[in-house]
């Protein structure tokens, strides 16, 4: 049982990482963020550009916390889902284009089905650790 909650808490960690690095910026910069989504084709830009950078920053820390991660990685995998069909849509490839995107999908996947592991906030609560 080790194995598996050290390996979630790598998953955790990275993904985390990440979200909270991409999202970071898009909340710092709403308004750069609403027009980048409309020129997208997302729109009203303002509406998914601060859903998406909300969902990646708080999310993010819910994923590396291990603070209800579960439904802040389903959140996440709907994000990154929507972006792999977007770029796949553009007619971009896999290298250089869509990898990251499909990578953090069945990470937050991962994340969704199996939760955050005994090393996480629910963890302490749930193994006392």
């Amino acid at each position: 049982m080790m194995d598996f909650d050290i390996s979630m808490l790598a998953l955790r960690l990275v993904a985390g990482f990440i979200f909270i690095a991409h999202g970071w910026p898009k909340v710092k910069g709403m308004k750069m963020t609403a027009q980048h989504f409309e020129s997208m084709g997302f729109k009203p830009g303002h509406v998914w550009g601060t859903a998406v950078a909300l969902i990646e920053f708080v999310g993010g820390i819910a994923v590396l916390l291990g603070f209800m991660a579960s439904t802040a990685a389903f959140g996440l995998a709907i994000v990154m889902l929507v972006a792999l069909f977007w770029k796949l849509g553009k007619g971009q490839g896999l290298v250089g284009g869509y990898e990251l995107d499909l990578a953090l999908l069945a990470i937050a996947i991962a994340i969704t089905l199996l939760d955050s592991g005994a090393y996480s906030m629910a963890g302490r609560a749930l193994y006392g650790y």
